[in-house]
């Protein structure tokens, strides 16, 4: 096969005449290379107009391969570009995509210690998800854990030691104890762990807050944003300058054609009253920290930016590497909060749409 899919949006972005199509399948088909080699071929199909489903109808790569070897080669240009050591540099050009898209959570330079721990510890795919979320987790504390440095086996030994403390069951418990000793760097993160072959107490764990969910319920707190042209006398002009206002369910957020920015009207409920700088994001039910009961439905959260002191019991905006993320912290963090979610707002249930529009209906 040497032609672009029909009805792909990017077909017009690269010339298909510009790329041999049939080798780049072929290569990926056979697994000829390494995994590099076939990150460069799925990026150039994605480039020409091939989706994941294409890729792996034609050559056998399931949907996930395509973006876990582009993000992985990714992450391996930015150990490549922090001039990591050689051994790891060829440890991961031959194998090693997988592991390398667990990184993606972690700084560039987070990266280079993981990767080179990693390699020295020859971890797993699993192992290396556990470390990028022990060096996350404990990138965002305060202080270091008495007993505990900043080296990732100790950062691994710490997470098995906290995990191990709340574990009742005692294999579970065993086995988190021998990774963390396994991987302890120094001497008093051993010792941390082998207290709890003696010391059998259960330390509960903290569970994360429930979210404050509202459901609207009635018609009448489905508000409807109208434009306001101005006050009498008016020009003829002045009512033609009001744009078109478009509104988007289940919420009615309210766009202004021309114009940038969404508006959505919530109902004066008392939290929401009492926000002095409120704004609000779309989520998915599904995407949220801690699962909504009920249908997968989208979901909006109403976050006050000035609320920007920790509590225990409240989730908050932080920045990633950019990019907004909602966390509970279970001890107060040192990065900065960026505001505390209020709570969030399930849309209406109704089942016709064009029912409320009607009074006549509802009246009979």
């Amino acid at each position: 096969m040497n032609e672009t899919p029909q009805n792909s949006p990017n077909s017009s972005e690269t010339p298909i005449n510009s790329v041999n199509v049939e080798n780049l399948i072929g290569l990926l088909r056979r697994k000829e290379g390494d995994w590099v080699e076939w990150r460069q071929a799925c990026a150039t199909l994605q480039k020409v107009g091939y989706n994941s489903q294409q890729i792996f109808e034609e050559t056998g790569f399931e949907a996930v391969q395509p973006n876990q070897v582009i993000v992985g080669s990714q992450v391996y240009t930015s150990i490549i570009n922090a001039n990591v050591k050689e051994n790891v540099r060829s440890h991961f050009h031959k194998s090693g995509s997988d592991i390398l898209y667990e990184l993606r959570i972690l700084t560039q330079e987070q990266r280079v210690i993981a990767t080179e721990f990693i390699v020295s510890q020859s971890l797993d795919v699993d192992d290396a998800k556990d470390l990028a979320r022990s060096i996350k987790d404990l990138a965002l504390m305060k202080t270091i854990p008495e007993g505990f440095y900043d080296h990732p086996g100790d950062i691994v030994a710490y997470q098995c030691w906290k995990l191990a403390r709340q574990q009742n069951d005692l294999q579970q418990r065993s086995r988190l104890i021998a990774k963390g000793l396994k991987l302890a760097n120094s001497q008093t993160a051993r010792k941390q762990l082998e207290q709890l072959l003696t010391d059998f107490t259960v330390v509960s764990q903290k569970p994360a807050p429930r979210f404050l969910v509202y459901r609207l319920e009635l018609e009448e707190e489905l508000p409807r944003i109208l434009p306001v042209v101005g006050k009498f006398p008016l020009n003829t002009e002045d009512l033609k300058a009001v744009p078109l206002v478009e509104q988007v369910e289940p919420f009615g957020i309210v766009k202004f054609s021309g114009g940038a920015g969404a508006w959505v009207a919530i109902p004066g409920w008392q939290i929401v009253m009492q926000a002095e700088d409120p704004v609000v994001i779309i989520e998915s039910s599904d995407r949220l920290p801690t699962p909504i009961p009920g249908d997968i439905e989208a979901v909006l959260l109403i976050i006050d930016r000035s609320q920007r002191q920790w509590h225990e019991d409240s989730y908050f905006l932080v920045d990633k590497a950019g990019k907004i993320e909602m966390r509970w912290f279970e001890q107060s963090p040192h990065i900065p909060l960026l505001g505390r979610v209020l709570l969030v707002l399930r849309p209406k249930k109704i089942l016709d749409q064009e029912l409320i529009k009607d009074l006549w209906q509802i009246e009979e």
